[in-house]
């Protein structure tokens, strides 16, 4: 996967591809009880999958990923009623690092923070939806937890006009 983002930096990463277990619902990720983690780790323990991290969350509406390890790619893993198998292939992504719970004030306190980049930097444009990206279980106290959130970028098609594309916190699909 990749190192996680030092806390308050805003760097620009490359991911390679990979295969992800993804679960959804029609809630926000921040609803109480979305059942997202539920669903994958039910899917996990019946396919013998070992849990990795960092963990990827859409927003609105809420979607998580978990992604198959090295150990576990020559694994035949299928879809199921509850969880989908995608290919997600490589991308850039302009990165924030986060310590702290896991909250949505917290996460659009960041987002805002990625936006002002975006608008600043005139060499990159966003590419896609933002999303969070979870480095630590339930049981690790807030104060200690480790998240980022990541924005899909592109070079900038015109570098020398504003950058229209601020993405904002909106239904993805």
């Amino acid at each position: 996967m990749h190192e996680k983002t030092p806390v308050g930096k805003i760097i620009v990463l490359e991911l390679p591809e990979r295969t992800a277990m993804e679960a959804s619902t029609d809630q926000s990720y921040f609803s109480e009880d979305n059942g997202l983690f539920r669903k994958l780790f039910r899917y996990i323990n019946q396919n013998d999958i070992s849990m990795t991290t960092p963990v990827e969350a859409d927003i609105d509406p809420g979607k998580m990923r978990f992604f198959v390890g090295n150990k576990d790619r020559s694994k035949k893993i299928q879809n199921s009623d509850q969880v989908k198998i995608l290919k997600i292939p490589p991308r850039k992504v302009v990165s924030i690092g986060i310590r702290g719970g896991y909250t949505e004030k917290k996460f659009k306190e960041n987002l805002s923070r990625l936006n002002q980049w975006l608008d600043n930097n005139k060499t990159f444009e966003s590419d896609g939806d933002p999303y969070g990206v979870y480095w630590n279980g339930p049981f690790v106290p807030g104060l200690l937890k480790r998240s980022e959130i990541h924005i899909p970028i592109r070079l900038s098609k015109n570098q020398s006009t504003e950058n229209p594309s601020k993405p904002k916190l909106s239904k993805q699909k």
